[in-house]
């Protein structure tokens, strides 16, 4: 009884005060059908969750409806249809295919020259370092001590260093130069009176300085030519200006024939006019030093003038040029 009557009760429960009263036979009806048609969408949604994976990436539109199925239902087996379709469909916009080969890197460099130029660059870059090693290793056998292979070899050392690559330890000596050098010069001309004058000094350094100032890329020859010339004649002469050796003499050619190039361009001799001898003197000053090192130098000048040089060999040209000319005039009158 008590049973029955806790059923009879669940049944009247169900109708509730607003539902209609319905007679026991449709009562019972209705009480047998209800689960299935409660269950069914639990069914329907089980059924479409279970056929999302299968059919990865399915529209929504795909999602098989049902009889009774509530809308809401079949809302929510669809987003999960995207949601499993979602990331195959990413990898498969985003990975390559397993098959597809990468394109080789380009060459560069060397490697991208066909072989015969890949020869030639090698072969040519042998050579440069040949040439590098012969060039250090000549200048190391000009500045190390004397040995053996500098005196057998000597000479063969010195053509290749002078006077392009000549080294000396002058800037890092415990007590490097410290003095001002100006070299000058001056000649006798024979005008074409037949007379003898002499001109003027000519500072030929202070002409290579106002060349070399402002100029950011000055000549080897306005910087070097007179500096070494004169450092050349001062190392092969004694203090009463003889020639020591054959260098002494070359130094001294060098030097005359700097002169006559130096006098020409600045037209010392004139119309007509032929230079006869040259004569060379320097003026020496020294730096004066910081005031901080407390070193006392003399401020004088020291002159140095050396004897007057007969130019003759190198003008002989010049004069037997004149002469000729003078004989093609008097023939034309």
């Amino acid at each position: 009884m008590d049973a029955y009557d806790k059923g009879s009760d669940a049944r009247h429960g169900q109708d509730g005060p607003g539902g209609p009263d319905l007679p026991d036979g449709e009562a019972d009806s209705a009480e047998t059908t209800a689960p299935e048609t409660d269950g069914a969408p639990e069914a329907a949604g089980a059924r479409e969750a279970a056929d999302v994976p299968e059919a990865a990436g399915a529209h929504e539109a795909d999602v098989p409806e049902a009889a009774g199925v509530p809308e809401v239902a079949r809302a929510e087996a669809a987003g999960a249809a995207k949601v499993a379709g979602a990331p195959e469909a990413a990898g498969a916009v985003r990975a390559a295919p397993p098959g597809t080969a990468q394109p080789p890197a380009p060459r560069t460099g060397v490697a991208a020259l066909s072989p015969r130029y890949q020869v030639g660059a090698v072969v040519a870059l042998a050579v440069v370092a040949v040439a590098v090693c012969a060039h250090i290793g000549m200048v190391f056998l000009h500045l190390a001590p004397s040995n053996t292979l500098t005196k057998q070899h000597g000479d063969v050392v010195d053509e290749w260093v002078f006077p392009e690559f000549e080294q000396n330890w002058k800037l890092f000596a415990p007590n490097p130069l410290q003095q001002n050098v100006s070299v000058q010069v001056r000649a006798e001309v024979s005008t074409a009176d037949g007379e003898i004058r002499t001109t003027g000094w000519y500072d030929l350094s202070a002409e290579d300085g106002r060349a070399i100032d402002g100029n950011p890329l000055p000549s080897h020859t306005q910087q070097n030519e007179l500096r070494r010339a004169w450092d050349f004649f001062v190392a092969s002469h004694d203090s009463d200006d003889r020639p020591v050796g054959l260098r002494g003499t070359l130094s001294e050619t060098y030097l005359r024939r700097i002169a006559l190039l130096r006098l020409d361009r600045d037209g010392a001799a004139g119309p007509g006019g032929v230079v006869e001898r040259v004569q060379y003197r320097s003026r020496t000053t020294n730096v004066e030093p910081p005031p901080w090192s407390g070193e006392k130098v003399s401020d004088r000048p020291t002159v140095r003038e050396l004897p007057w040089w007969s130019v003759a060999a190198e003008t002989r040209g010049a004069k037997s040029g004149q002469a000729g000319q003078a004989a093609r005039e008097g023939g034309a009158a």
